[in-house]
């Protein structure tokens, strides 16, 4: 598996990345070990997740998917075979949200906690937090950094001029910089990355691990009618954002790729994606072991230039 370096942080990734939402909802537990297990042992590093993950399941408050981590890591003792990243700030009950170095020194402990772990790889700010002067922020994650309780920091959610600002800040106050982005960005949603963050990304040397990389499933396939949305607890969001005709572009032409490929239409979108100016690893989830060898062939899936001009065209505003 070739490695990518993740922006200047030292961190060497896979290029793709699970996507830890579905732990402890979607994927129970004994499903989400043998997910994890099959990830790591086909050459894979990179594990996302966050903290608010998946407090909106009925029941569910926070941190369901770091403890499932948490005691695979124990189980496995894979800790060292991981790049484990995980986010802070989003709201989880109780004044408990944002980006001040208060919450960040307290939700530290308790991401540590429920990974079971002595350190982040990758501590990631969630959201963008403009009440908080930037000096706070980095200045908590600097601490952070000193006392090896994370190794690099990384931002989500964010704007380009924003992005500027912090980069601009690490680098006046001689605080650690954001190393990696995380934006939604795949071939049915494209403008927001490609606008200002991607010229931004590469011209300072920011990884990107991109979310939602296969467009809430939509880009897989498996939703081409209004019968299709209640396959999944996503299909609720893709018919207000894909079925429209430049979906439906998309769609064919990733199955036309496939298909002289012999690949699946996610595996092309996936492979796309790689490919594209500043993507260090797409993020994307899967809650079965055979989705995710699926997935998994993306890496390794070689695309021609005709091919990746061809999607580029095909899914073009």
């Amino acid at each position: 598996m070739q490695l990518r370096l993740l922006g200047r942080s030292g961190l060497n990734v896979a290029p793709l990345a699970f996507g830890g939402n579905v732990f402890g909802w979607t994927a129970d537990e004994a499903t989400s070990f043998s997910l994890l297990d099959a990830f790591v042992d086909a050459g894979f590093n990179l594990v996302d997740t966050a903290d608010v993950y998946s407090r909106w399941a009925p029941g569910h408050q926070g941190g369901e998917s770091e403890r499932v981590i948490g005691r695979w890591l124990k189980a496995s003792g894979k800790r060292e075979r991981i790049v484990l990243a995980t986010k802070v700030g989003m709201d989880m009950g109780d004044a408990r949200k944002g980006m001040s170095a208060r919450w960040i020194r307290q939700a530290v402990e308790d991401s540590l906690t429920r990974l079971q772990t002595d350190r982040i790889d990758l501590y990631q700010s969630h959201l963008d937090d403009a009440s908080v002067p930037w000096d706070e922020t980095l200045g908590a994650f600097a601490d952070l950094i000193r006392a090896g309780k994370v190794r690099a920091i990384g931002a989500s959610n964010i704007s380009a001029p924003r992005l500027q600002e912090a980069l601009d800040a690490s680098a006046r106050l001689g605080l650690p910089r954001y190393e990696c982005l995380q934006p939604e960005y795949n071939l049915a949603n494209r403008a927001p990355y490609e606008a200002a963050l991607q010229a931004l990304c590469v011209d300072q040397g920011v990884g990107v691990i991109n979310f939602y990389s296969l467009a809430r499933g939509f880009l897989t396939g498996k939703y081409r009618s209004e019968a299709d949305l209640g396959k999944s607890p996503r299909g609720a969001g893709v018919k207000a954002g894909y079925f429209n005709e430049r979906g439906w572009r998309i769609l064919a032409t990733l199955d036309k790729l496939a298909d002289a490929l012999r690949a699946t239409p996610a595996q092309v979108a996936l492979a796309w994606q790689m490919r594209q100016p500043g993507i260090t690893a797409p993020i994307a989830s899967a809650t079965s072991l055979t989705q995710f060898a699926e997935l998994a062939r993306a890496a390794s899936l070689d695309l021609d230039a005709a091919s990746l001009a061809e999607l580029t065209q095909a899914s073009a505003a």
